[in-house]
């Protein structure tokens, strides 16, 4: 019999993952949008991140509150390495990302006069003591947490990339029932 994550770390896995599908092909589209469309595909970005964020902190308290099942026997030593490496990775990017793009926005030139809305329904605050810093420490501050944003992005890339060909590799080579234990349905 095949074990399972929790109906829980299930749910967090998915709809982390597809939150972080949305955000990626905004961050990959906004440039095509019209001017108009712009600004709130920017906005809407921050918000899903800022969610992700909110949802990577239940997602590790959770984890540790309940241990995941087991690997299935038969992986081989390099495999078991390369599956923690990958997931503790991915959990770390689940940080990275939002927090880098919170002080980066944070660090905006016109941060202070433009407010940020969680989807448009109430203001997200910025983070004060980067907001008060002197315009070229701003600047120097976005210009740097921007860039490590967008290098972080890339880490998503590759580890997103190593975590499906991992799992559909223990699926269909090896047999192993691996999607079952993340897959919604029945237990």
């Amino acid at each position: 019999m095949v074990q399972r994550y929790t109906g829980i770390a299930i749910a967090l896995h998915w709809i982390v993952a597809l939150l972080i599908i949305a955000n990626v092909a905004l961050a990959l589209t906004w440039d095509f949008y019209p001017d108009a469309q712009v600004r709130p595909a920017i906005d809407l970005h921050k918000s899903i991140g800022i969610t992700i964020l909110g949802l990577a902190i239940l997602r590790i308290l959770w984890r540790f509150a309940h241990r995941p099942p087991p690997l299935p026997q038969g992986y081989a030593g390099w495999e078991v390495t390369a599956s923690h490496i990958v997931h503790w990775g991915l959990y770390a990017i689940l940080f990275a990302m939002p927090l880098t793009g919170w002080i980066m926005d944070s660090a905006y030139e016109k941060a202070a006069t433009t407010p940020m809305y969680l989807y448009g329904l109430f203001q997200w605050p910025r983070i004060g003591f980067i907001l008060a810093l002197d315009p070229a420490t701003k600047k120097m501050v976005h210009d740097s947490f921007g860039e490590a944003h967008e290098i972080i992005a890339y880490a998503v890339y590759a580890l997103f990339a190593l975590h499906v060909a991992g799992a559909l590799k223990h699926q269909w080579v090896d047999g192993v029932q691996e999607l079952q234990r993340i897959m919604p349905g029945r237990r």
